[in-house]
């Protein structure tokens, strides 16, 4: 493509979208954009998703790019438009999650005079943006937008945001593409594709060498590509040692594989945070040791050697310190493990490996995810369970509210693939669910996506239904209803002596009636034996559903680990059963 002269601004917004192969964007007008909807209305090639909160935008465009591997696209107004996706913003950089948000802003000449719809955009948004612009120049528009894709794809993906004024949008310019832009190459944080031979020496022996290994498996392996994940996998397989995930990570190693342990962290299975616990090697592929995983940081694997693969050097050693730091690309770095493995004609320590599998059997004993579900009411396992039942056949994507449900859902929905599981991990955004939906419907259009809600989270963003119904996407919302915010609920039971605090969510709508006003279908299960029809109605209707279940309004989120404490410090619940042999140091909350 050649250089194009004389196009407007908004022009070029368009035609960097195009060459960029967008095909979809998130948005909402406004005055300060309304020259680039003028462009976007009269082209055929890109397709606009109108929202109905700018929120809502910027978590479908997270969905779109979770579910899809491609960049997701927002288009928002100056002033509150852009203040109101700074939690997406934030949300996709604590997730890396590959965004391109565009803003407008007043025109130049009214920048500081506290104008109509006038915020510092890129002031707010430096902290949670991997980098943002104020385009002042036409004529460098086309190129902060292709400078803008490579940084949100390349290294470790996350947001970037390009402020442009009303005044620059009008004006007339020259559009080059990409392939004749001059990218400013230091801004692009490459990543260090292969990493330093001597550590990838350094790991491999120290895991042939290991007694007690295990695999610690983030979401840096999906934001790889799905070639990582199966090396991974692969490699995993290859060592015969024990694997679990983060939140961020479920699917990565599938669910039924027997070499994996689930997920570990606050409400991680008990097999696995023990085993974290008890490891002599670590190795840390794609997880950034988040707080909710380490618990107390000194007690955290304390006699274990830790090997940490990451692209994003600044994780390394940032709360753990480091054995082995190994920067790369994680698909490029574990060929090059590979490689390392079979030139040495390494083999992992059979005896060693037998015994430490047979611990972990001790502590599978414990069966952390008992519960005990009656002849009514519906236990919220058993609804995630049997919603697992009845949809693990189809290609299914599984989005969250955050909350109780969706530690639910992480702990009794297996995840056989990677890209299938939407969750808000390192921000926790109540709201997230519900528009992440719809971002993921629309890239997979012929397959099933189900928001598990809660009754509090839903609300963040219920104003989205009109956005699915507007544009007869399928999305089934699966509420957990128990009246109460649930997460805050237990923490005030289990930590604050039972005072419940404004967790209690007084004048509930009718989820049913609130569905049907939108002209979509509603459907309620009350008790045990109305839930598989309900969920058999919903997941093989056409329209967006609202199923409202009626869940035991005091069940607790089992296991757990207390804030501050160390993996061998489990609460159980009462169902949970153990004996000193099955572990030795673990609590049991009745």
């Amino acid at each position: 493509m050649e250089m194009t002269d004389n196009v407007t601004g908004a022009e070029i917004v368009l035609k960097s979208l195009t060459e960029q192969g967008v095909e979809v964007v998130f948005g909402y007008p406004g005055g300060a954009v309304l020259p680039i909807y003028d462009s976007l209305f009269k082209q055929n090639s890109i397709r606009h998703i109108l929202v109905r909160q700018e929120a809502g935008a910027i978590h479908a465009a997270e969905g779109y790019a979770r579910s899809s591997g491609k960049i997701g696209v927002v288009l928002v107004t100056s002033g509150p438009g852009a203040t109101n996706v700074v939690t997406g913003l934030t949300d996709s950089m604590m997730d890396s999650i590959p965004i391109v948000c565009i803003t407008g802003q007043v025109p130049q000449h009214l920048i500081g005079s506290d104008a109509f719809q006038e915020c510092d955009t890129t002031g707010i948004t430096r902290p949670c943006t991997k980098h943002n612009y104020l385009v002042k120049d036409v004529n460098t528009l086309s190129s902060v937008f292709h400078e803008a894709f490579s940084i949100a794809a390349n290294g470790r993906p996350g947001p970037v945001l390009i402020d442009i004024p009303k005044d620059v949008q009008f004006a007339k310019g020259s559009y080059q593409s990409s392939k004749e832009t001059k990218i400013d190459s230091h801004r692009l944080f490459e990543p260090k594709i292969k990493a330093n031979d001597q550590n990838i020496e350094e790991a491999t022996k120290l895991i042939a060498n290991a007694k007690k290994p295990i695999f610690y498996i983030g979401g840096g392996c999906i934001n790889s590509g799905p070639k990582a994940s199966k090396l991974v996998t692969k490699f995993v397989e290859e060592t015969k040692a024990p694997a679990t995930m983060t939140l961020m990570g479920l699917g990565v190693i599938g669910a039924r594989n027997k070499y994996s342990l689930g997920m570990l962290g606050m409400h991680g299975m008990y097999e696995a945070n023990m085993a974290m616990h008890e490891c002599d090697v670590m190795v840390n592929i794609g997880a950034r040791f988040d707080d909710r995983v380490t618990g107390r940081l000194d007690a955290f694997a304390p006699n274990s050697k830790k090997i940490h693969i990451d692209i994003d050097p600044s994780n390394i050693n940032k709360t753990i310190k480091i054995d082995v730091p190994i920067i790369g690309d994680i698909e490029s770095v574990m060929n090059q493990i590979f490689s390392s493995w079979k030139n040495n004609n390494y083999k992992s320590q059979k005896e060693d490996l037998i015994k430490w599998w047979n611990k972990i059997e001790e502590w599978k004993k414990v069966d952390c995810l008992n519960y005990n579900q009656g002849e009514r009411s519906i236990k919220p396992q058993h609804a995630i369970k049997r919603l697992y039942e009845l949809t693990k056949d189809k290609k299914t994507f599984i989005t969250t509210e955050v909350g109780q449900h969706q530690m639910w859902a992480a702990q009794y929905y297996k995840f056989e693939k990677p890209n299938r599981w939407l969750t808000s991990g390192g921000l926790g955004t109540m709201g997230y669910g519900f528009p992440a939906a719809i971002g993921a419907q629309i890239a997979n259009p012929d397959s099933l996506v189900i928001d598990i809600a809660g009754d509090a989270s839903i609300l963040m963003n219920i104003q989205e239904m009109s956005t699915a119904v507007q544009h007869r996407l399928p999305v089934k919302i699966f509420i957990l209803n128990n009246e109460y915010m649930g997460m805050v609920r237990q923490w005030q039971e289990l930590l604050h002596g039972g005072r419940y605090s404004e967790s209690y969510t007084d004048s509930l709508p009718d989820f049913v009636k609130l569905a049907e006003s939108f002209k979509a279908k509603g459907l309620r299960a009350k008790n045990v034996k109305e839930l598989d029809d309900v969920i058999l109605q919903m997941i093989s209707s056409k329209e967006t559903v609202i199923a409202d279940i009626w869940v035991d309004k005091e069940e607790n989120c089992f296991p757990m680990i207390q804030s501050g404490s160390a993996h061998n410090e489990m609460l159980l619940n009462k169902y949970q059963k153990q004996d000193e042999t099955s572990a030795e140091k673990g609590k049991v909350l009745v």
